[in-house]
């Protein structure tokens, strides 16, 4: 990817400009994921929201049926991406990670364990600013 922007613009201002782009791929991308495994789960979510945060991949909030989805999944390969929203989607069935959650996990996305290895394996963010 390259970012065009006039020679005078700080790094802070193309980390922003950066930031927002992703996290509108990002937006864009969710509604129709979450879309396909509403039906497949028998769940449904309210709403969701993207936001950074330096220490999770994502979270739900069972009661308001919403999930809330880190930034830089954008920056990840799709597959993590979907792995996190049935992950957090599961926790609409199921709040704990216990062996229901496990067991819900294994039937409806075997690979599961696989997905979750290979994003956090992945830096959670990486930028390189070469000019």
């Amino acid at each position: 990817m390259v970012l065009q922007v006039r020679p005078q613009t700080d790094i802070a201002k193309r980390r922003e400009i950066l930031d927002s782009w992703y996290r509108e791929q990002l937006k864009a991308a969710l509604p129709s994921l979450i879309s396909k495994w509403e039906p497949k789960l028998g769940v449904r979510v309210e709403r969701f929201h993207v936001q950074r945060m330096k220490t999770r991949w994502g979270s739900c909030n069972p009661p308001k049926r919403s999930i809330r989805l880190n930034t830089e999944l954008a920056r990840k390969p799709r597959e993590c991406l979907e792995y996190l929203v049935v992950h957090e989607m599961m926790h609409l069935l199921e709040p704990t990670h216990n062996e229901r959650f496990i067991a819900l996990m294994d039937r409806f996305l075997p690979n599961w364990r696989h997905l979750r290895d290979v994003l956090n394996r992945l830096p959670v963010r990486h930028e390189e600013w070469g000019y």
